[in-house]
């Protein structure tokens, strides 16, 4: 059994436009379920969020969605959850997203889940917590990101420590067996946030 007990997934609200992403999904999603590892993440039935869910849910794993009400109203919930939790905004979600994950995962996805990313790496930075942050690089969709990174801090606007709080990992398989032996981090109260 691994050490971490729930993972927050922050991925995209559609699949994108290579089936790599797609099947990544699958294969983390399976893979979760079958270290046990719960699902946390943004609740939605629709894009990557709905194939990690159906993938967890498929495999007999458990997920809890987080979901803010105007995006409950708009239907875009998944409806096979055994937990959604409505918020009143997207703060008060990631807040929830944060307090009921022992690390987080960042799969492909377009503004939100680098909304998302960076604001738990902010918060690591910050040292609001010491959870793991892992980037799962698919078909090259994470390297822009990290090079985001590297570009802040060759530009001198973050220190080089800000690389080693994401630990970039090739494929879904790879993320699936470092799973398996993550240690779950420190974390802060979530009012600091």
């Amino acid at each position: 059994m691994p050490d971490i007990h729930s993972l927050a997934v922050f991925c995209g609200s559609r699949v994108g436009g290579d089936p790599a992403f797609a099947s990544a999904g699958r294969i983390v999603g399976q893979g979760m379920a079958r270290l046990g590892i719960r699902l946390v993440y943004g609740g939605g039935r629709i894009g990557m969020m709905g194939v990690v869910a159906d993938a967890v849910l498929g495999a007999g794993g458990s997920a809890i969605g987080i979901i803010p009400r105007f995006l409950m109203d708009r239907e875009v919930a998944h409806k096979g959850l055994q937990q959604i939790e409505v918020t009143e905004s997207m703060h008060s979600r990631k807040t929830r997203l944060y307090e009921e994950a022992d690390a987080f995962l960042i799969m492909p996805g377009g503004l939100g889940t680098f909304d998302e990313a960076f604001e738990v790496i902010t918060w690591r930075q910050l040292h609001l917590h010491e959870k793991p942050i892992l980037l799962c690089d698919v078909a090259g969709w994470a390297r822009p990101f990290a090079a985001l990174i590297d570009h802040a801090v060759a530009s001198g606007f973050t220190d080089a420590r800000v690389r080693d709080m994401v630990e970039v990992i090739a494929g879904p398989e790879a993320v699936v067996d470092r799973l398996a032996s993550l240690k779950p981090g420190s974390g802060g109260p979530a009012n600091r946030l």
